[in-house]
């Protein structure tokens, strides 16, 4: 857990998406989630639903559709999971084809390895992949 200690052991870490609650195997007082999936250490971290949620996330392999990476940061509709609703997001063009997105609200599902699609209404502007999602740091 988010405290440092081992709640059980897990079938692979391959098996689990952040955000997941079904098929933890873990008996607590209140549900548990995926926090975070850590393969450095073979962990994956679990918690509560109020410990979830995260607003921002690094976004690498980032294109947009213009061809032109934006110069300053701009206001957009960001999807994270197919069939999700757009949010507003806050979009930071970085060097090197990344992108630091801030969400107005926190996200319980903003998960390492899938796509972010940003939009302007109906139009897509671009996209990446989620690299690193966190809670702000301020």
């Amino acid at each position: 857990d988010t405290a440092g200690r081992v709640l059980g052991q897990h079938q692979g870490l391959a098996a689990y998406t952040i955000g997941q609650r079904k098929g933890l195997g873990i008996a607590a007082p209140e549900p548990l989630y995926v926090l975070a999936i850590d393969p450095a250490e073979n962990a994956l971290i679990v918690g509560t639903a109020a410990e979830l949620g995260q607003d921002e996330c690094l976004v690498e392999e980032m294109h947009y559709v213009s061809g032109e990476t934006p110069t300053a940061t701009f206001r957009a509709a960001a999807q994270i999971r197919y069939r999700a609703r757009p949010v507003t997001v806050t979009v930071t063009p970085l060097p090197h084809k990344k992108a630091h997105v801030r969400f107005i609200a926190p996200q319980r599902d903003i998960t390492p390895g899938q796509f972010l699609v940003l939009y302007d209404g109906e139009v897509v502007l671009g996209g990446g992949v989620i690299c690193i999602a966190q809670q702000s740091m301020l």
